[in-house]
């Protein structure tokens, strides 16, 4: 989980929006973003490419943003993203377009938005320079089990409503660091819809006195599948963790991947200091398994 001092200022990464669609890897998500980090014109003709914009999404605590982004055609299984704790920015916009390039319907949340309305953040380096640690904290605080099912309720019968959501499959969710646990909570929270949920160096996955850990919340979502990334450091720091998660699968009968990466805390994020593009570009893989898996 990310922490206040883990991070020394002077070697986080900045990159622009050109280098983040280089680092994905994704030959198509560069040719169709354009220099401001919108869509380009080729993306937005009725032919093909990508569709996005900045949405408002009512919630039982009020008005949620988040960028939505999906094929500019057809109909397509959703798939919730939590950002981690710096929040919805650039880096998530541009994994979003990716993960929308390969057939799919993504909506980003910003996590914060019961306090705050759009980007806080530029990267993760801004975050830190920021005092970002410190200005989160009690944004972050709401941010438990019941707040954010209710959130993904909304959320989900939002996409539920969208021409370009095929509802007929599955949803998939995935999270960063904090958003690690959001996703169990969002399978819990709908699980008639939710067929796929992806932790990425997720923290809070196990608190053994909480009846609403994520771990404890399993059985309640038999059809959902589950991948569970931890990473290196994490791993060293909690080793109980990936058992706890192993052994609460197995009893509720579902499906989960749980490993630990070769990887520290932030590695599948371009913007952080800890990403590595080819334990990212393996993690990828593995997601975009899951949801060929779960989401048909």
């Amino acid at each position: 989980m990310c922490k206040d001092g883990e991070f020394d200022a002077g070697k986080l990464p900045r990159f622009n929006r050109r280098q983040f669609a280089a680092l994905s890897g994704s030959a198509a998500l560069a040719a169709c973003t354009g220099g401001n980090g919108g869509v380009g014109d080729a993306a937005l003709g009725g032919g093909g490419g990508l569709t996005e914009s900045s949405v408002t999404i009512a919630t039982p605590d009020g008005q949620a943003d988040a960028f939505f982004v999906h094929p500019a055609s057809g109909r397509h299984p959703a798939v919730v993203v939590w950002p981690d704790i710096a929040g919805l920015r650039d880096a998530f916009r541009m994994m979003a377009r990716r993960l929308a390039e390969r057939g799919y319907a993504v909506l980003v949340v910003n996590p914060y938005y019961r306090d705050v309305a759009g980007e806080q953040f530029e990267d993760f380096a801004a975050f830190r320079a920021g005092g970002g640690f410190g200005k989160v904290g009690p944004w972050r605080a709401k941010l438990t089990a019941e707040p954010i099912m209710r959130d993904a309720s909304a959320l989900v019968a939002w996409l539920d409503r969208q021409a370009s959501v095929d509802t007929a499959r599955g949803v998939g969710t995935q999270g960063y660091c904090m958003g690690g646990p959001f996703t169990v909570w969002t399978a819990a929270a709908v699980p008639s819809r939710v067929a796929a949920a992806a932790s990425f160096h997720g923290g809070g996955l196990v608190a053994e006195d909480n009846p609403m850990s994520p771990h404890a919340l399993l059985a309640g979502t038999p059809e959902t599948g589950y991948i569970f990334a931890i990473s290196q450091d994490d791993d060293a720091e909690a080793p109980e963790v990936k058992t706890v998660l192993r052994q609460s699968a197995q009893e509720a009968k579902v499906s989960a991947e749980v490993e630990v990466y070769p990887a520290d805390h932030g590695w599948t994020v371009p913007d952080s200091p800890a990403y590595d593009r080819a334990e990212a570009e393996r993690a990828w893989a593995n997601l975009l398994a899951l949801y060929a898996r779960q989401l048909g």
